[in-house]
């Protein structure tokens, strides 16, 4: 109970007001080739890259098709409350399969991991409650996305998964400029909700089961779409529960008596919602 009380707190620290100015990532990228598997049609290469905020030195992981020619649409994708691990590589590596150039950020700083639920609450938490600085590590990636050889700089969305789509959401809600923004598992309770700065097309992916995620915050989440008739889609998957792209949420689940499950049904619907979304946002 003590674990499940602590979870529902780090969600509900997302509700903290934000503001701040955007700041570029200023110290230097350096980067480390990890190998990645060939097909006939697609050659990923994923790489490890170090860069930073102006106060926090980040860890991430880019991944593009280098058989693919030309610019294309560079997608971040925010980890879940774990931190960036493999789960949020193998995502960059998928939607490098697709044609897009994606970074796997880090939120945390020196690509910080948590092994247990009280970890992770604990550094969730300390994002949330600083917003400024996480605005500035969501900065300093796109910058570093962006100029990325393979990178249509006009052509820019972001995905989050748990913590990740809370963030990613109130990223876009603060006003960066985002075609599209997508949330998995995500509380839609923000510190920013959508407002007149909201530029991106909007996706959400939920468990109908998930008990992080209160009727009351979804009614408040779209009212505040509708009242800008924004270009939304919200999806909420009957008897579905919380992780439910991750197919390590049920040993997590287990492990901590948290109310997680994989859902391959639901997780593949929301992966093909992705796609048509991004599709749809990055039209010429």
């Amino acid at each position: 109970m003590k674990l499940l009380n602590m979870f529902i707190a780090c969600v509900v620290l997302s509700t903290t007001a934000i503001s701040c100015k955007q700041k570029a990532a200023t110290k230097p990228v350096t980067t480390e080739e990890v190998p990645k598997t060939e097909t006939e049609t697609v050659k990923v290469k994923g790489t490890e890259v170090s860069y930073a905020s102006d106060s926090t030195n980040l860890k991430g992981y880019i991944a593009f098709d280098e058989s693919k020619k030309g610019k294309r649409p560079g997608v971040l994708i925010v980890h879940e409350w774990w931190g960036h691990n493999d789960y949020v590589r193998e995502r960059a590596d998928m939607l490098a399969e697709l044609g897009y150039t994606a970074i796997a950020v880090d939120m945390y700083g020196d690509g910080k991991q948590a092994n247990h639920p009280e970890d992770a609450g604990k550094f969730a938490g300390s994002v949330m409650k600083n917003l400024p600085e996480a605005k500035a590590r969501f900065n300093a990636a796109i910058a570093l996305l962006t100029n990325h050889e393979s990178v249509d700089t006009t052509k820019v969305a972001a995905i989050g998964y748990c913590f990740g789509g809370s963030v990613a959401l109130t990223m876009a809600n603060s006003g960066f400029d985002l075609d599209a923004v997508a949330a998995f598992h995500s509380g839609v309770a923000l510190p920013v909700m959508p407002n007149k700065d909201l530029k991106a097309r909007v996706l959400v992916c939920n468990g109908a089961d998930d008990p992080f995620i209160s009727p009351e915050s979804v009614t408040a989440f779209k009212s505040a779409l509708d009242s800008l008739g924004t270009t939304y889609e919200y999806y909420s998957y009957p008897g579905v529960k919380h992780s439910f792209t991750s197919k390590a949420a049920d040993e997590n689940g287990k492990k901590f008596n948290l109310p997680l499950a994989y859902d391959a049904e639901a997780d593949k619907k929301s992966w093909n919602s992705l796609q048509k979304l991004l599709k749809e946002a990055f039209v010429d």
